[in-house]
């Protein structure tokens, strides 16, 4: 789309705004992305477009070509150069700023600005503040576990085989299966070590399986940092709603199921205060609004196998 015109638009980079596959910086499910950037949720979804345009602002242009924004980005992924120049009667909205970090700039522009302000033109999209802690944070967070999955799985294999290393030296005291204390992708010093939970930490008054998680009166209230509030009962609190999401069926994209290696599924899955992911083969990790750059394991156990199956049968998945 890089042409002389000053309306034209640099193309920098793109993502897919689907059902299946949409920034979840925007929201906890597609219908939520969608009315963050002022779209009708179409079951078919959009193709975003982030580029400068001939002064150097940012744009975001949403396109109703899914496949061309598909081809584009399979094709950068494997490190092949691909021309995305969208036809304009494909363009449903162009949209000032950019919704996500974008790393890279056109070095014949001007750096990247926002646009003008311009009357009846919205306030320019801007991506999540990452010295803050919020649902768009945390949805992220969870992105970049799923992400680095095999590195968040060898570190609870480290911790346990250090617990079992200090467990001799321990008599009597009741051992916590995995450190929870560990950071979110935005980064900060770990926290405390909490306990896992289980799949049934979301059974009406069950404690979590195999785990001590009596590290106060967990009556919720305090700051983050409040000791005496029970991390876990935020991971009940959403172990519950998961549950309740087979009865009840949330809007679309709450739980979407993706690729994994070994014939598994990778599952993410969000609701209000909590993001949760998993591997339909093995444990989970929760990240809590209430738990700023917490990442609390859940324990595979009896009942979680059966929950992720659930779980993933219901699940959206990229076409």
């Amino acid at each position: 789309m890089a042409t002389a015109d000053d309306d034209a638009l640099y193309v920098l980079t793109a993502v897919l705004l689907t059902p299946a596959q949409f920034p979840s910086a925007l929201g906890d499910d597609y219908p939520a992305a969608c009315a963050a950037l002022d779209l009708e949720p179409y079951a078919e979804g959009y193709g975003l477009v982030l580029g400068q345009d001939g002064e150097g602002a940012r744009w975001t242009v949403a396109i109703d070509d899914v496949s061309l924004v598909a081809v584009a980005i399979a094709s950068w992924d494997c490190g092949m150069e691909y021309d995305l120049s969208p036809d304009e009667r494909s363009v449903v909205a162009a949209l000032p700023g950019w919704p996500l970090a974008v790393a890279t700039a056109s070095p014949d522009l001007p750096a990247p600005h926002d646009p003008e302000p311009e009357e009846g033109v919205r306030t320019p999209l801007a991506p999540p503040d990452d010295a803050v802690w919020g649902p768009a944070q945390r949805r992220l967070g969870a992105d970049e576990v799923a992400l680095q999955w095999a590195s968040w799985r060898a570190r609870m294999d480290d911790d346990e085989a250090a617990e079992d290393a200090g467990a001799d030296a321990a008599s009597g005291s009741s051992r916590p299966e995995a450190d929870a204390g560990a950071h979110a992708a935005s980064g900060s010093v770990p926290n405390e070590s909490r306990p896992e939970a289980d799949a049934g930490a979301g059974d009406s008054g069950d404690t979590p399986a195999d785990a001590d998680t009596g590290d106060g009166d967990g009556d919720g209230d305090g700051d983050p940092g409040d000791l005496s509030r029970d991390p876990y009962d935020g991971v009940r609190r959403a172990i519950a709603e998961l549950r309740g999401y087979l009865e009840d069926a949330p809007p679309v994209g709450r739980v979407r199921s993706s690729f994994a290696t070994g014939g598994a599924r990778m599952l993410r899955a969000d609701g209000p205060g909590w993001s949760l992911v998993a591997r339909t083969d093995d444990m989970a990790f929760v990240l809590l609004d209430d738990e700023p750059r917490e990442v609390l394991p859940v324990a595979r156990g009896p009942k979680l196998p059966d929950l992720l199956k659930a779980l993933d049968a219901m699940a959206v998945r990229p076409s």
